[in-house]
């Protein structure tokens, strides 16, 4: 196998972020994915701009569609759903994120596929799962406010605020491409498919991880800090001559470390900083007197000589320079992929690294298909 998924095919029914960023990371593994869309518009995101590339797709769409093939079928349309099924009971994985009973009313349930394909792994991505809150819809937005992550997210004194990215559907994407390698892993030792249920709702409060355990374990409820931290210090952004400086310090080590850079050595034997519960406890005393240290140097100096001390220490960087950044350290962050017209479009690369059968790049997103001729060998035979 040149592969690492390279005899795995995948029917991807899914749409905008969650389930399209599963089955491309699956995808780039060497798995066979067949998108389905709808005649015309297709999947959401790609009318979701500005911003566009140079050919006028959206870039959004371009995000999480790279290595599949799609097929337009309208499962209002007898044929086209009587396409659907046979497509799917050649299919190895279902990937889906309807509302719960959507495709149970097309007759493209897990209960109904199994009956024909019994080692299927069938992925269902809901909002609130299947349960009292089927009828919820999950937006990544609502997620993050209903969820937790906006009441933890922004100043102590401001707005709750929401993370710059839909971060909940790209969590979901990773817990449903894990579930469906864990049931594939299953299905080879017992030759049975099973369902794969992943909610964006229990996906976020499982990737609370500290902040959900200080209220489950500790009874404390988080509350907004900005960019400090609850249980360690410093462990923030401090405003340096020029700009703004991050400091990560995570333990003893590092503290001494930093009161060297910053001569203040004084800092160190303080008792009020022996230990980080102690820094914790005294956080903003501890801030005045990095704050007034720290404003005297521009922050790519103290990043420099923080570094230099292994110190975690960096400036804030916007997109374009934290991809400088990862080019600079050799982590290749960009991918060009092969447009059917000869053109290409760069996307981010996989961050999985495998040494003997490494992710692929075969294929940009595709265009939009038209759902009047076959595009791909399955489509025929269907």
């Amino acid at each position: 196998m040149d592969s690492a998924l390279g005899n795995l095919r995948i029917l991807d029914f899914s749409r905008v972020l969650a389930g399209p960023f599963a089955t491309m990371l699956l995808a780039d593994l060497g798995a066979t994915v067949t998108k389905v869309e709808r005649p015309g518009s297709g999947d959401d995101t790609r009318a979701w701009g500005p911003p566009y590339d140079e050919t006028g797709e959206a870039t959004y769409f371009q995000s999480v569609n790279r290595n599949k093939d799609s097929v337009a079928l309208d499962l209002a349309d007898a044929g086209d759903l009587a396409r659907a099924r046979r497509l799917a009971r050649a299919a190895d994985v279902v990937v889906e994120n309807f509302r719960p009973g959507v495709m149970d009313s097309h007759g493209l349930g897990y209960d109904h596929l199994r009956a024909e394909n019994p080692g299927l792994v069938y992925c269902s991505i809901t909002g609130f799962g299947r349960g009292a809150g089927a009828a919820l819809p999950g937006y990544d937005l609502l997620i993050q406010a209903l969820g937790g992550l906006m009441s933890i997210t922004g100043p102590a004194d401001g707005e709750p605020q929401k993370v710059g990215v839909a971060l909940v559907d790209v969590l979901a994407g990773l817990f449903s491409a894990v579930g469906i390698l864990a049931a594939l892993r299953h299905r080879d030792a017992t030759g049975e498919g099973q369902r794969v249920e992943v909610d964006l709702l229990s996906s976020l409060l499982a990737a609370l991880v500290n902040q959900a355990s200080a209220y489950t374990s500790g009874g404390v409820v988080p509350q907004r800090m900005g960019n400090q931290h609850p249980s360690i210090a410093p462990y923030e952004l401090f405003r340096a001559a020029d700009g703004d400086l991050v400091v990560a310090v995570g333990n003893e080590r590092q503290f001494a470390a930093l009161c060297d850079v910053i001569e203040a050595p004084e800092l160190a034997s303080d008792p009020r900083f022996a230990g980080n519960a102690a820094r914790v406890e005294h956080r903003v005393a501890l801030r005045e007197a990095l704050v007034a240290r720290l404003g005297t140097r521009p922050a790519t100096e103290w990043a420099e000589a923080l570094t230099a001390v292994r110190v975690p220490a960096g400036v804030v960087n916007d997109v374009a320079g934290a991809f400088r950044l990862a080019a600079d350290l050799g982590l290749g962050p960009v991918v060009a992929l092969p447009r059917e017209d000869g053109s290409t479009v760069a996307l981010t690369r996989n961050p999985i690294g495998l040494s003997a059968t490494p992710p692929r790049y075969d294929s940009a997103p595709p265009p939009l298909p038209d759902a009047a001729r076959p595009t791909t060998p399955d489509q025929v035979t269907a």
